[in-house]
């Protein structure tokens, strides 16, 4: 978008000068700072089906401590970003498969000390719950472990099946522990005693129940007791549901990156165009510019403001749903997937949709910096006549700005019927202009070869989508929510929580026997070829169509915010680590 046209759309003044964002000032105080966020709707540190989004996971950091946070820039060993963790690099055993951790020298909020039998209840109520639990996979953690032993109040083992990558093990198994305050939250009501409920299995699964039960009451996020107790240098001092959260530094928090501010407020808008008229007119002092605004750039950077794009250590995709009845079969053939996929012009909707500041998804391991931004190494260009060639060639009638439909049944493929039709329901995510823009032209250019796209915004594509279980109604056929990026990795980028058969993310229930046998291989070797073989055949397989991948956010913050530089490629942040000049 140009800067005149930006101007004619009534946005705020486009002239040089305004005294309406002053370089040097916090919007909300002194020693406070407003931040552009989505409202956090999850404080349990145990993750649920349909509340994984960024947001909890950065405001669920916020509050507690986990065993252990990362930082991919680093050369520490295994990533470990020390001072943001609770726990100390692992020790391994000789034969590779016992590890003894030890805790920091940390506290509750309320004076406690953290302690093993904190790692303790966490572990009884994940092995107990591990139905309700978005992190499990059966076979993953923490099936893969045959022993947990607590050796002292410091320290504990575990030991597993099988000698695994040290790096994929601590990275992206030992990423999912939490450590939760057993001395208040183990009972099984808000009435009860405090005890040792989490000892039995089904006091596990009544105190599991209960904290659920709790962490989707959003009214009560600031005034419930259970959330007060917290180990990370924030707590709550505002909620307000779908509406501002204030957070205020725990001065009880015991480890050096205390907060250097004194307020944090998460302001969440509407959309797009909410936030940015609010960013412009100086109401927040870090925010981002909307992908159709980048063209204004210079001008925020005139207003005292740097602007960072955000680049994340993730892919975008959208997810096709193999498990719907009646679109499923017409997805299992591959034929379709590359035809669909050859249909989505990555590098033209990347520059002129998302101003540059997206990329195109190749495959599903993120792509290395040098090819970023072209469709180097992808398997599938943009390619509308190959795509019309590969549906004529396997039984299809294609309609141009029609309906094609199956006339050669034989040719379709297996469970595709003569007269099925190419017509699906797209859910996408409502609030991002770029993404509504995206999805005009990626439904613009299926209907030349006959495939309509029934698009439907909602607010959180996320939870409409879930996994279709059998027997359960299920209507959508494909659905995207990858407008800051669909999946943000931990420190190995492997596919078991996506793309293998039943993975807890796998929304689109995508099961290829080749792929999970890869997806095994990647966890075992420390050799990158695994990991290289494993992103080859997904690329090509398709078991979702790769989507031009857009920074997280352009952000753009008051220049004389320290500290918010660099940008998390894992998609967290730190604001105890900021600070006004």
């Amino acid at each position: 978008m140009t800067a005149a046209l930006a101007c004619s759309m009534g946005l705020a003044a486009c002239g040089s000068n305004t005294d309406s964002a002053t370089s040097g000032a916090s919007s909300s105080g002194s020693s406070a700072v407003t931040m552009a966020m989505r409202t956090p709707n999850w404080i349990l540190p145990i993750s649920a089906p349909g509340f994984t989004q960024g947001e909890n996971a950065i405001f669920g950091t916020a509050l507690y401590r986990p065993l252990y946070n990362y930082d991919l820039t680093s050369d520490a060993d295994y990533h470990i970003y020390a001072k943001k963790s609770l726990g100390e690099v692992p020790e391994f055993s000789e034969d590779g498969k016992t590890m003894t951790i030890t805790l920091r020298d940390a506290t509750w909020s309320d004076g406690e000390k953290i302690t093993t039998r904190d790692v303790e209840f966490w572990w009884n109520l994940v092995t107990n719950n591990k139905d309700k639990w978005a992190s499990y996979r059966e076979g993953s953690f923490p099936d893969n472990i045959t022993d947990f032993t607590i050796v002292d109040d410091k320290t504990f083992s575990l030991t597993t099946s099988e000698a695994y990558a040290p790096g994929w093990f601590i990275g992206n198994q030992l990423n999912k522990i939490a450590i939760l305050p057993q001395h208040v939250w183990d009972k099984t009501s808000a009435d009860a005693a405090v005890g040792d409920d989490d000892r039995t299995p089904e006091g596990a699964i009544k105190v599991f129940d209960f904290l659920t039960e709790q962490s989707k009451d959003l009214s009560t996020y600031a005034t419930n007791d259970l959330w007060k107790v917290v180990s990370g240098p924030w707590k709550i001092s505002e909620y307000v549901p779908n509406g501002q959260v204030v957070l205020v530094p725990n001065e009880a928090y015991w480890g050096d990156d205390k907060p250097q501010i004194d307020k944090l407020t998460l302001k969440p808008f509407t959309g797009d165009d909410a936030e940015f008229n609010v960013l412009r007119a100086g109401g927040i002092d870090y925010g981002y510019i909307p992908a159709s605004n980048v063209s204004q750039t210079s001008y925020m950077e005139q207003q005292g403001y740097t602007v960072d794009p955000w680049y994340g250590y993730s892919i975008t995709y959208l997810v096709l749903n193999f498990a719907n009845p009646t679109s499923g079969p017409l997805f299992e053939q591959k034929y379709l997937r590359q035809a669909m996929q050859m249909l989505i012009d990555q590098e033209t909707i990347s520059e002129k949709v998302w101003g540059g500041m997206a990329a195109p998804t190749c495959g599903p391991v993120p792509q290395s910096s040098d090819a970023n931004g072209t469709s180097k190494g992808c398997a599938y260009s943009f390619d509308p006549e190959g795509a019309k060639k590969l549906l004529e060639d396997n039984g299809w009638k294609v309609v141009p700005d029609g309906v094609s439909v199956c006339e050669d049944a034989a040719k379709c493929g297996e469970g595709v019927n003569a007269g099925d039709k190419l017509e699906f329901k797209l859910i996408s995510q409502s609030g991002f202009t770029a993404t509504t823009n995206m999805m005009s032209e990626i439904k613009s250019q299926m209907a030349k070869v006959g495939i309509v796209l029934d698009i439907q915004e909602v607010p959180d594509s996320v939870s409409v989508s879930q996994v279709c279980e059998e027997g359960a109604e299920c209507t959508w056929d494909m659905s995207f929510f990858g407008s800051q990026g669909s999946w943000y990795y931990p420190v190995y980028a492997s596919g078991e929580r996506l793309f293998q058969t039943d993975a807890p993310v796998n929304l689109g229930s995508y099961s290829n026997a080749k792929a999970d046998e890869l997806i095994e291989a990647s966890k075992f070797s420390s050799d990158a070829n695994a990991l290289d073989e494993y992103n080859a055949f997904l690329a090509e397989d398709l078991p979702v169509l790769w989507m031009p991948n857009p920074v997280y956010q352009i952000s753009a913050y008051k220049s004389n915010l320290d500290g918010v530089s660099p940008q998390d490629p894992m998609n967290l942040m730190y604001p105890e680590d900021w600070s006004w000049k």
